[in-house]
């Protein structure tokens, strides 16, 4: 069975690097818009049989379970990878044999994008990996069998993933994809976002803060 697990922040600590020039309402709204963009590629994701959403945030997880995902709660903030952890052994439990990981702060993904992950992954165990735009960071991991390796979400991420599939042996794809890979931290990405165009709602939310189109 394949799972697409989302994995977001609680909304009052997104988006923490954007603090010197967005208060923490407005970082909370565009955190808020950015997972529903993700959530609703996922949902859209012909591929996947399921879709889950791990944080520990309770808004988002009544909105998961409002369009059919399944909410996975944390019961307080302990960073990425620990609730990615917890996700996993929870889809384990339900029968996940892969499991797509993908980040709440890449609203352009679209389902096409998640699909494309899906199908590169081996016919074996494996890993394939999304990196973000600078190839520094990992935006998107599907690993079969979900725990096949932990996840490090984190500084160098991508290198991190590659050297521990490597030292176990596991067959590993880097897959460069365009939409997915602007992952949105610093003003300099939210500019690239709205050049890109997008009928997002996170569009629609930084047009709304002066940022985006009118």
């Amino acid at each position: 069975m394949r799972w697409i697990l989302i994995v977001a922040k609680e909304l009052d600590h997104a988006k923490t690097r954007l603090a010197a020039v967005l208060p923490r309402d407005e970082r909370r709204g565009l955190a808020e818009a950015m997972f529903n963009d993700v959530l609703a590629a996922a949902l859209a994701s012909e591929r996947a049989d399921r879709v889950a959403v791990v944080t520990s945030d309770p808004g988002l997880l009544a909105r998961a379970a409002a369009f059919g995902a399944l909410p996975i709660a944390e019961q307080f903030p302990s960073g990425l990878n620990v609730a990615v952890a917890l996700g996993t052994r929870e889809l384990a439990i339900r029968g996940a044999d892969t499991i797509c990981t993908v980040l709440s702060d890449i609203p352009l993904v679209t389902g096409d994008d998640i699909d494309a992950v899906l199908d590169a992954m081996p016919t074996g165990p494996g890993v394939v990996l999304v990196p973000s735009r600078d190839f520094s960071g990992t935006n998107i991991i599907a690993r079969s069998p979900g725990d096949i390796v932990a996840t490090r979400f984190g500084t160098m991420s991508l290198v991190k993933h590659l050297e521990d599939c490597r030292r176990r042996g596991v067959p590993c794809e880097v897959l460069r994809l365009q939409r997915p890979a602007l992952d949105l931290d610093l003003m300099a990405d939210l500019a690239e976002f709205v050049r890109a165009g997008s009928p997002t709602h996170t569009l629609n939310q930084l047009a709304r803060l002066g940022i985006g189109p009118h």
